[in-house]
């Protein structure tokens, strides 16, 4: 029966993420460059740490799929996900800005493609990502997702990868929390020690994400 539910859950998020990518602009990469003057401060600085409202090191976005940055803006925007600073810069975006900074950032890195295979995981992590049907969304090597909808997580920070699992555990707090119920449910299972285990072994993979160093005064 559990079985069953997990493959349920996985076949929705792929119908529902299929739809998300067919529903988002290309966006344009020179005009989305003139439009992330508030990204830069976060995101083109390497290893810069957030400490509101949860201490990690901020997502690493260069490379990352168009839609799935499209997605995550709107659900800022939104209130789904949870993070006052995030949901007011997101607010002020049209979709058409969306469509820009989200088509400019996943060009933005010039890292080699990951390789299909991705490392052995230690054998209890392996059987939490089977547990958790993750490479069913996210792809091989977690570095190519099924529609695009979905991000990368090959390579991306621990510290980061951790707090945005847990927060889809998170209820009731206004400043932290995803709404995703697919991922939901999904998270769920595991305890917080176990979204470590699973967070510590996709930062280790080969990845196609970067932060591109950038400076406010351009």
């Amino acid at each position: 029966m559990k079985k069953l539910l997990q493959i349920s859950l996985t076949a929705l998020a792929l119908i529902g993420s299929a739809a998300q990518a067919q529903d988002v602009a290309k966006g344009d990469v020179a005009i989305g460059e003139k439009k992330i003057a508030m990204c830069i401060g976060c995101h083109g600085i390497p290893g810069y740490q957030a400490s509101f409202p949860e201490i990690h090191k901020v997502p690493m976005i260069a490379g990352q799929n168009r839609q799935f940055i499209a997605a995550a803006l709107n659900a800022y925007a939104k209130g789904e996900r949870k993070h006052p600073t995030m949901r007011s810069i997101a607010q002020t975006l049209t979709e058409a800005d969306i469509a820009d900074v989200s088509a400019y950032y996943e060009q933005q890195a010039k890292a080699p493609a990951a390789p299909d295979a991705a490392p052995a995981a230690p054998a209890d992590v392996a059987k939490l990502l089977e547990k958790g049907a993750c490479i069913s969304c996210h792809g091989a090597n977690f570095s190519k997702p099924v529609t695009g909808a979905e991000p990368k997580l090959a390579g991306q920070h621990a510290d980061y990868l951790y707090v945005a699992l847990k927060s889809y555990q998170t209820e009731g707090n206004p400043q932290v929390g995803r709404g995703n119920a697919i991922m939901a449910g999904q998270v769920k299972q595991f305890s917080h020690a176990e979204l470590k285990s699973i967070a510590k072994y996709l930062s280790t993979l080969p990845s196609e994400l970067r932060t591109v160093p950038q400076s406010k005064m351009r």
